[in-house]
């Protein structure tokens, strides 16, 4: 199951590059109303990347691919995959309100189906190195993200750089999959 979800990751960004138009001219100067797109890309690639880390190191849990588990990795899978239609569309529309709240709604629904994931990997099984503290941060974690990609979509319904803004916030809080103190000492 990681095997295939690691090729949906990479189909995923191949996409999201697939996307990518170079410039008419042949200026530096070409590129700079291309700023739209490059940002919206840099972005996505960076998510995307992040979600891979974290749904890697949660699959480093993971003990038996129950059909639970399994329905729950393609849901995940679903969400992330409606990442390259609204990067593009952010780009064609030089971050209008509805492409960034729509962007955003996107993240929540990941993060949503991340949550559901854990609960199939790291809180329904119990695995003994994932310690209830980290369980608890990795919901919590999850939870606040929620919140703050739902409050960027309702933001960029206003002020779409706000909504960006707040999305690349939150990225930062998911580049470690877990602080390094929460998995239990080995004896």
């Amino acid at each position: 199951m990681g095997a295939f979800s690691d090729g949906v990751f990479a189909v995923l960004i191949t996409i999201l590059v697939l996307e990518l138009k170079p410039p008419t001219a042949h200026s530096f100067s070409a590129l700079i109303p291309l700023w739209p797109t490059g940002l919206s890309y840099v972005v996505s690639y960076l998510f995307i990347a992040i979600v891979w880390v974290n749904h890697h190191h949660l699959f480093g849990y993971a003990e038996l691919a129950t059909p639970r588990l399994v329905w729950s990795n393609f849901a995940h899978l679903f969400s992330v995959s409606l990442i390259p239609i609204t990067t593009e569309w952010i780009a064609d529309s030089r971050f209008a309100a509805a492409p960034v709240a729509s962007y955003a709604f996107v993240f929540v629904l990941v993060n949503i189906t991340y949550l559901a994931l854990c609960w199939e990997v790291v809180d329904r099984p119990a695995p003994e190195e994932v310690t209830d503290r980290m369980r608890r941060l990795l919901r919590m974690r999850s939870f606040i993200t929620i919140g703050v990609f739902t409050t960027a979509g309702v933001a960029a319904l206003w002020w779409p750089f706000v909504g960006m803004a707040l999305i690349c916030l939150c990225l930062i809080g998911y580049l470690r999959p877990d602080a390094p103190t929460l998995k239990k000492d080995k004896p």
